[in-house]
């Protein structure tokens, strides 16, 4: 999608379009569904990402599923609008049904590995590192931790 607000206009106005959803969800209680990539690099790091709306904490890749997309297609289509990387396999990890800004929320869950370096949008997200999974920092969204578990539990069931 072109970028038709410059960055620094784009980033300020996200926030203010951030409550108003926020609080849009919380009056509707409307079902909504998104998607959430755990990436890691070859060394087995954990991509997190600092957004430039919403609490100031460290989170996932992904967004909301637009009508009708697929999850794993929604999934490719947040990170690379986000960070500008090309998925080419993604796996589906689970499913975890939650409660976002009121709202009862499905998260589809994916992992996949990168060899690339982020390129944060600067629009949306400001800020992408990759971290040890056992030193992950802090403050981690409740979110991400639940999803970040989810993922953890699925390799210990796997082994």
């Amino acid at each position: 999608m072109p970028a038709l607000l410059p960055a620094p206009l784009h980033r300020l106005l996200l926030p203010l379009a951030h409550r108003v959803r926020h609080r849009w969800r919380r009056w509707r209680k409307a079902p909504i569904a998104g998607a959430s990539v755990i990436v890691t690099n070859l060394a087995g790091d954990v991509l997190l990402l600092r957004h430039s709306y919403g609490p100031d904490v460290w989170g996932l890749p992904g967004g909301g599923l637009r009508a009708g997309e697929d999850p794993a297609e929604a999934a490719r289509r947040e990170v690379r609008e986000e960070l500008g990387i090309d998925l080419a396999r993604i796996e589906p990890v689970g499913t975890l049904e939650e409660v976002l800004s009121g709202s009862p929320h499905t998260a589809h869950i994916f992992a996949a590995v990168c060899d690339r370096q982020p390129q944060p949008d600067r629009r949306e997200v400001v800020e992408a590192r990759f971290f040890p999974p056992h030193s992950l920092p802090e403050p981690l969204g409740e979110t991400t931790r639940a999803r970040i578990a989810a993922w953890k539990g699925r390799g210990a069931k796997a082994g």
